[in-house]
């Protein structure tokens, strides 16, 4: 099972998304653990490997880069594409997720 970390300021407006992202993998039979954090907290989760990709909410994009060097490059960070994360497209964030780790 991968694990999916998505990180914004707080840790609420991703837990929607999180929500239909859910839904998205149940739908297609996908195993999936996904978590939606603050970026202090997804600090220290990342640090102690307990995500296989992170995605970052386009309001801490600027933070891609401490996050980067937190993975080392070990873990595949993006950050949502607007557009999906306006529309709360889970379908869309999952498959982006799925792609970064070469599961689609």
């Amino acid at each position: 099972m991968k694990n999916i970390l998505l990180v914004c300021a707080a840790g609420m407006s991703t837990s929607m998304l999180v929500k239909r992202m859910q839904d998205h993998a149940s739908a297609g039979n996908i195993s999936v653990n996904i978590n939606a954090l603050a970026i202090a907290e997804a600090k220290e989760r990342i640090k102690r490997n307990e995500a296989d990709v992170v995605l970052l909410g386009p309001q801490v994009r600027f933070q891609k880069s401490e996050i980067e060097e937190i993975t080392q490059g070990k873990i595949p960070v993006a950050v949502i594409d607007m557009k999906y994360y306006g529309q709360m497209d889970g379908k869309s964030v999952l498959d982006s997720a799925l792609n970064l780790l070469g599961e689609r």
